[in-house]
């Protein structure tokens, strides 16, 4: 029952708003007007050649009533007036090519009132004035007294006479005349006033007859039980797709953890069985409601189709869909030249990037080279090349989208460009800063490089930002802008080929021989791993201070991303060594008392029998 209930309410629906919109394209016929001034000026002009015509041939005829009225040896008159009449033939033969001119202007922006029948179908159009009467008067006049014929008891299709007038072919019944034919209206026919008037009869009769045999009370009580048919034919349908769709609804759920498990992407669970169940559940109800509807639609302009006078309902019931189809199908089939020439565009460019992409893979393998252009400049360039390429594409196929040359399509292409000019000026800084810092070579993935404060290796080198990876694990993200006005430091450019040189410096008293500290200090260097044999490792005296000499030990190594190892090897050598030699490192602010105080030197360095010194006391007398 409540199915039936909605089908019921949407059937009202949709007759109600059909017949507003019949109501609606009635006045509108009728109040239809010319749309423009110049074709108003052209309608006038028309009518104008119209009168001269008239006035040409009420001329013609009293020439020849001259002619008929001389004797036979009054032949110069004859003569004179026969080329008058004949001067006149050719003037009327000019005017009729020129309305036929204008009428070719007027029938592309004109549309004309329609002369409507009986069930709201067009039987012909009125495009001119007639005398006083417009086009549109012309044809109410025409619609009234059709509508008056069936109602005559005895309609006679041959009362229905066609008689000739003097500037028209006029219908008419009995002594009422139905509708005048002028040489306009059969210029715009591109027929003969005569030919015209027949087929307008013929139309009319027709007409007539058929409004006569569809609504007599047999072909009434036919339609309805006809009606009554369909009706409970839409209903079966409605209900055996009711009883369908609620099968399938059971089940959907009987599968629950059965055949539905779920849905899994890899390991992330994106529907599990309930989730799964309801969303179908709702597929299905969403897809039951769209079939009801669509049957109610399929099945309302039959039921319309078979009444007269609501026939025309089905017309605009079926144009609703129809007709934006129809648009889409042509739109396509005019726009397939357009596509193919994008298709062909594309595949060209798409071969182009392949050919500039292996290129730019032999080069970045080093089986091509090209003097001064370095192998890990391979891919940025393709990158360049690339955007470049692709946007030339992008110009190319612009005229051939549809709607490129409308103004609103112009006007969003215009500010998007304005939102990306001024929305991405940070971005746009990195990005020309990323290409600067590939073309300059600073450094590449895994070097070890200073960047302002920030020390670690490079673990990616993007166009925006460079990305360090510092000695605690840190991972510090630089924009390449900020790189760009930074001074770098770059450990591993040279290391493998002339070594990075690292360097501590010990400060030490004055009482310990520099030849001594020097040679502590190359062997703490020789004993820490990495630190090459060759080139040795040398020691520099870098300041000669109030308490103390520094020394600097400098060695070199070809791993520099392990500095922070051999650092803190180094520093263990040089005290282990420092130990073994028997020199103390004392810090500047250290102080020693050595009468009754220990060495600074660890106990496991000094000898079995070490004692700390006793206190000296020295007298005086």
């Amino acid at each position: 029952m409540n199915t039936l209930k909605v089908v019921l309410r949407y059937v009202l629906f949709v007759m109600f708003s059909l017949v507003a919109n019949a109501q609606n394209d009635t006045i509108a016929s009728r109040t239809d007007t010319v749309n423009s001034s110049a074709d108003a000026v052209s309608l006038n002009y028309l009518s104008q050649l119209e009168v001269k015509r008239k006035i040409d041939s009420l001329k013609r005829v009293e020439l020849q009533q001259e002619i008929d009225l001389l004797k036979d040896t009054d032949k110069a008159k004859r003569v004179q007036l026969q080329q008058q009449i004949d001067q006149l033939k050719l003037q009327e033969s000019e005017l009729v090519r020129q309305k036929k001119e204008q009428i070719e202007l007027l029938r592309k922006s004109t549309t004309g009132y329609p002369v409507v029948g009986f069930f709201k179908d067009t039987l012909w159009l009125i495009h001119n004035k007639l005398g006083s009467f417009t086009a549109a008067e012309r044809a109410d006049a025409i619609n009234r007294r059709i509508r008056k014929l069936p109602d005559l008891l005895e309609f006679n299709p041959d009362s229905l006479r066609i008689a000739q007038s003097e500037a028209t072919f006029d219908i008419s019944y009995d002594q009422t005349i139905i509708a005048s034919i002028s040489e306009n209206d059969a210029l715009w026919e591109d027929s003969s006033q005569f030919d015209l008037a027949k087929a307008y009869r013929i139309k009319i009769i027709e007409e007539v007859e058929r409004y006569r045999a569809e609504t007599n009370l047999f072909s009434i009580a036919k339609n309805i039980v006809l009606a009554l048919l369909v009706l409970g034919l839409i209903w079966f349908i409605i209900r055996y797709i009711g009883k369908l769709f609620t099968w399938i609804s059971g089940k959907i759920s009987e599968q629950e953890n059965k055949k539905i498990k779920g849905i899994k992407l890899k390991n992330y669970v994106l529907f599990d069985a309930k989730r799964q169940v309801t969303a179908l559940l709702t597929v299905n109800k969403i897809l039951k409601w769209s079939s009801v509807l669509l049957v109610i639609y399929l099945a309302l302009p039959v039921l319309f189709g078979i009444f007269p006078w609501t026939r025309s309902f089905a017309n605009t019931l079926f144009g609703y869909v129809v007709s934006p189809v129809k648009k889409i199908l042509i739109g396509f089939w005019n726009y397939l030249p357009n596509l193919i020439t994008i298709l062909v565009i594309v595949i060209v460019f798409r071969y182009v990037l392949k050919g500039l992409r292996f290129l730019k893979n032999e080069i970045a393998s080093e089986k091509l080279k090209i003097g001064g252009f370095y192998p890990d400049w391979a891919n940025p360039s393709y990158q360049i090349i690339r955007v470049l390429v692709i946007a030339f594409m992008i110009v190319v196929i612009f005229p051939y989208l549809p709607g490129s040359d409308s103004p609103v399509f112009q006007g969003i292409s215009v500010f998007l460009g304005f939102l990306f000019t001024f929305g991405s000026a940070g971005s746009l800084s990195n990005l020309i800063a990323g290409l600067v810092l590939t073309y300059m070579r600073l450094f590449k993935i895994g070097d070890r490089v200073k960047i302002d404060d920030v020390v670690g290796d490079v673990i990616e080198k993007s166009s925006l930002v460079t990305r360090v990876r510092t000695t605690k694990n840190e991972i510090i993200s630089i924009p390449n802008s900020k790189v760009m006005t930074s001074h770098t430091i770059n450990y591993s450019s040279d290391a493998d080929v002339r070594g990075l040189i690292v360097h501590t410096t010990v400060t030490i008293g004055y009482d310990v021989p520099w030849a001594k500290m020097h040679n502590a200090l190359i062997e703490a260097a020789k004993r820490t791993e990495f630190i090459l044999d060759d080139p040795e490792p040398f020691v520099l005296q870098t300041s000669l201070d109030d308490f103390y000499v520094s020394y600097q030990v400098n060695g070199y190594i070809r791993e520099p991303n392990k500095q922070a190892t051999i650092y803190s090897q180094l520093h263990q050598h040089i005290q282990d060594v420092c130990n073994e030699e028997g020199i103390e490192i004392l810090s500047p602010h250290y102080r020693a008392a050595r009468d009754g105080n220990m060495s600074t030197i660890p106990a496991a360095y000094l000898p079995k029998d070490y004692t700390a010194p006793s206190f000296l006391v020295k007298s005086t007398k």
